[in-house]
């Protein structure tokens, strides 16, 4: 059955898509996606350049929405490592009036994309990426347009929902945003600092304590009654579900890890440099590494475990 009140999310997510966006980004992400042609459903763009506004000596972020990944890609053990184990990631460079703008983007089926924002996903790095502000470039037509509006707005509800499936009295918007960052950054292999999740509420307040009435009130009435009636605490079966997503988490970011060396030009360079500038960790990366990628991210990700890089 629907959920009757998920229109005034998509409605929101869809006006949040009509603000201007930078030159840079622009070409940027047409660029990208001349590279898929017809299979191209259209592109999100998300991530700290989107929330600071910042793009110069910055790496943007995109997904890029397929219809399907035999369509995508050229070669076939791309369309099937991304089957397998999506997304791939991939890094583009572009110069626009003198300044190189680079870029990091996934590529995920629209399938995919509506499967992983659900409340049945375990994973989190979907559902929790894309209840943060973003983005939809160049949507294929108006159908596509509504359904990734939809799954944005689902994305919200998974979140909040998951949340309060671990603390059901988190009913207030900063209580609750922040708690279910914590929880999904603890989900994935994160350099991120304790405070990331505060941090990241603050940035958007506005607009996450009006979405949070909104999918408050879309989530089913089984978890609304739950957060009425219990005023402290977590709840075993919560407690339990969270656990999984951190095994989860960890184990499918590591593999995603070692295969984005292989598909990411620069990937082990890239994935030092961006623990380093969250984290502080430094881990020399060498020739030896650059040449055998796989095994390199297994040393990489040992070392950087050991460093303290992540939790």
């Amino acid at each position: 059955m629907p959920q009757p009140n998920m229109n005034q999310l998509q409605t929101y997510i869809s006006a949040e898509w009509q603000r201007d966006l930078p030159v840079e980004v622009l070409q940027a992400s047409e660029a990208i996606l001349a590279d898929f042609g017809d299979a191209a459903s259209g592109m999100l763009f998300y991530g700290s350049c989107l929330r600071t506004g910042e793009v110069e000596d910055k790496i943007l972020d995109f997904y890029v929405l397929v219809d399907s990944y035999s369509a995508a890609y050229k070669k076939r053990w791309l369309a099937w490592s991304n089957k397998l184990l999506p997304p791939n990631v991939f890094y583009h460079e572009i110069d626009v009036g003198g300044v190189t703008v680079r870029s990091k983007y996934a590529v995920l089926s629209l399938e995919d994309f509506a499967q992983r924002v659900g409340p049945d996903c375990l994973n989190v790095s979907v559902w929790a990426r894309f209840c943060q502000p973003c983005i939809l470039i160049q949507p294929k037509d108006a159908s596509v347009e509504r359904d990734v509006a939809s799954y944005v707005a689902t994305a919200i509800t998974t979140m909040l929902g998951n949340l309060l499936d671990l603390f059901p009295s988190a009913t207030t918007s900063r209580k609750a945003w922040v708690a279910a960052f914590e929880e999904t950054y603890a989900a994935e292999l994160r350099s991120e600092r304790v405070g990331k999740g505060l941090e990241i509420y603050l940035l958007d307040q506005e607009r996450y304590d009006t979405l949070f009435p909104l999918a408050f009130e879309a989530l089913s009435p089984s978890l609304k009654t739950s957060a009425d009636t219990k005023s402290s605490g977590s709840t075993l079966k919560g407690r339990f579900k969270w656990m999984a997503r951190r095994w989860n988490g960890k184990f499918i970011s590591m593999l995603r890890l070692i295969k984005a060396t292989m598909t990411f030009d620069g990937g082990i360079d890239y994935l030092a440099w961006k623990i380093r500038r969250h984290s502080g960790v430094d881990v020399e990366v060498t020739d030896w590494m650059r040449k055998y990628p796989v095994f390199a991210g297994l040393v990489l990700f040992v070392k950087l475990r050991k460093n303290g890089a992540f939790k």
